[in-house]
């Protein structure tokens, strides 16, 4: 059974909390006591309603403000598929959190409110998710009892977000664009269908996401950061050397010839070890423990790799980053960090800036603040092994680190 990843997104209160519960409770996949629990917390808050949004807002203080602060990850499967669902909040101070969410999902549903169309929150979701190469979108026009499920609304807000994709993506997107009208609050389109949407002949959210045909990103380029390296002392066990890790792309074989970087020292793969078993490769997202024939010298945030698929070593890096910290950029040193490694880099230039309104960049005036997605010019204390994010996912994307207070100040992928 296949798995399915996905994330939501959306402006705050558009309900996003408020679908993934109706999808867990229609489908049957939240037990009594959970039930009884929401029941409980709903009489409280005084609603005549059972607030499935309690399934997502996963801390008391959270529920207490009525609004989900980080990402919280949900389970449940169905006869066809299993799902992990993102949710991801609202409020604009923390696309930082979206970019999280967005990071390993196969589909993104973004969330619409009908009474307001699309707003900016929706232009900067949609862009990351673009810019993070979701290729599966869906469009929940979300309330839609509260504008008498006016098809004409659900179509010009249809026409709205197509005119902007164009702007974004141009003509040569691979992305595919669904829109499903709905209303949360009233369960109707996410599980079950409803006489209010005669007029719509599409499927309902859950329908969707059990069959949608996911064109997962296949890469063949082998790429192993070096997590720890294992040499246990021991009577039994002597001249152990292994260096384990997980394979983030492609994969390994006994005998095959690796290049290590950024030493570029050469070796060949003498035995590969999973747990106490000897295997004879290692695959996509298996982890394992790699020993060479050749004692060369390697630690904790080198990159192996196959012999002839080596990446370009960079020492001036062109990126795209979206800026994720309340502190505004500063002319200093940063940590860039990138798989296992890391290293101090400055930002050398800012080239251009998203105008988020006309979704355009546009020459940048120097500064970058809180959610400013930006093209930029970075340069590395030393040359480092990346790959273009549209070639090799996560050898391509990276975070910048304030030395002084230890923040996350953005991400980026490499262009």
């Amino acid at each position: 059974m296949d798995v399915l990843k996905f994330t939501t997104a959306g402006s705050v209160d558009d309900g996003k909390s408020t679908l993934i519960g109706r999808l867990l409770f229609d489908s049957n996949s939240i037990s009594k006591d959970q039930i009884d629990a929401i029941q409980k917390v709903s009489d409280r808050k005084g609603n005549d309603y059972l607030d499935l949004s309690l399934l997502t807002d996963g801390l008391l203080a959270e529920r207490e403000q009525g609004i989900t602060i980080d990402v919280s990850y949900k389970y449940f499967t169905s006869e066809k598929r299993r799902f992990i669902i993102a949710d991801c909040p609202g409020h604009v101070e923390y696309t930082r959190n979206m970019i999280t969410g967005t990071s390993d999902s196969d589909l993104i549903i973004i969330l619409i409110d009908a009474r307001a169309g699309i707003i900016e929150q929706t232009k900067r979701h949609f862009y990351i998710a673009s810019m993070m190469e979701i290729n599966e979108v869906v469009v929940c026009v979300n309330k839609m009892d509260l504008v008498d499920y006016d098809e004409n609304k659900f179509n010009q807000i249809q026409e709205d977000f197509m005119k902007m994709a164009q702007r974004i993506n141009g003509n040569d997107s691979k992305q595919t664009i669904s829109f499903i009208p709905i209303s949360a609050l009233k369960g109707e389109n996410i599980v079950k269908t409803s006489d209010n949407f005669n007029w719509f002949k599409g499927p309902t959210v859950f329908d969707f996401l059990e069959n949608v045909n996911l064109s997962k990103r296949i890469e063949n380029k082998f790429r192993f950061p070096v997590q720890y390296v294992i040499r246990p002392q021991s009577e039994v066990i002597t001249d152990y050397r292994g260096f384990a890790g997980r394979v983030m792309s492609g994969s390994i074989n006994v005998g095959d010839e690796i290049t290590v970087l950024p030493s570029q020292k050469k070796s060949k793969v003498k035995q590969i070890d999973v747990f106490d078993q000897q295997n004879n490769s290692l695959d996509y997202k298996e982890y394992g423990t790699i020993l060479l024939e050749d004692e060369i010298d390697l630690s904790r945030g080198d990159l192996m790799v196959k012999t002839g698929e080596e990446p370009q070593l960079f020492k001036e890096i062109n990126a795209t980053i979206c800026w994720v910290n309340e502190a505004p950029f500063q002319n200093k040193k940063y940590i860039l960090k990138y798989g296992t490694m890391q290293t101090y880099c400055k930002i050398a230039s800012i080239n251009k800036k998203l105008e988020i309104h006309e979704l355009n960049f546009e020459q940048a005036d120097g500064t970058i603040a809180l959610n400013d997605i930006c093209k930029v010019t970075l340069k590395t204390a030393f040359p480092i092994p990346l790959d273009r994010y549209d070639e090799v996912k996560y050898n391509g994307c990276f975070i910048l680190v304030d030395e002084q207070t230890n923040m996350t100040i953005a991400s980026g992928i490499i262009n």
